[in-house]
């Protein structure tokens, strides 16, 4: 996908600067970047689905878990509006804004639950993430939610994660992919972030958020 122009989403930094305001989703020392790290960033996995899965999200249900303000849920929402995201957070004053901004958009594609992953009943075709945890910690939560897939944004030293990942929870390999963020995004910023897929595998053991 061509580079999102900043001005297409004043709104949604407008309604996060407001919010933001009452309710502190954002680090106020990174408020003024909420568009290149946050926005940006969210909209990575939209650039990596249309490289990879074309399609894939189309009429898709979407499990944003441990979304916080919205992150990456509502940006995907504006990219993807036949696709259904669920933000689930389970902390409620999170979930109030995400729900806000996403009524402020009007998107009616967004549905936001104070939850923790396990509470959830229903099964999603992917779970999208930002950074919420390690990726061993994670990929238990959501173990037996998801048919296509994980897309998680994570930085840092992601080859140590993974390895985690498949020692731990039984993942193999083969079914772990990672893109650098910058082969699209050539701010030093994202210089050392990813988008980590992980295939559908039901063989780590649920675990607890807490």
């Amino acid at each position: 996908m061509r580079i999102p122009d900043q001005e297409a989403y004043a709104p949604m930094v407008a309604l996060y600067r407001e919010w933001n305001e009452r309710i502190n989703v954002v680090s106020r020392k990174d408020v003024d970047n909420l568009f290149a790290h946050h926005i940006l960033h969210s909209l990575a996995i939209a650039e990596y689905v249309g490289r990879f899965h074309p399609g894939a999200f189309d009429g898709a249900s979407i499990l944003d878990l441990g979304t916080g303000g919205g992150f990456p849920g509502i940006p995907l929402a504006t990219v993807f509006p036949d696709a259904h995201f669920t933000l689930c957070d389970s902390i409620g004053k999170k979930v109030r804004v995400a729900q806000a901004v996403a009524d402020g958009l009007g998107l009616r594609n967004v549905t936001c639950v104070n939850a923790r992953a396990e509470s959830l009943p229903q099964t999603f075709d992917w779970v999208v993430s930002r950074a919420v945890t390690s990726l061993d910690n994670f990929y238990p939560w959501v173990r037996g939610k998801f048919r296509r897939g994980i897309l998680y944004l994570k930085g840092g030293d992601v080859a140590a994660e993974i390895s985690e990942l498949t020692r731990k929870c039984g993942v193999q390999p083969g079914k772990v992919r990672l893109w650098r963020i910058d082969e699209w995004l050539k701010d030093e910023y994202f210089a050392e972030k990813f988008v980590i897929e992980i295939g559908k595998d039901y063989l780590c053991p649920p675990k607890s958020e807490n």
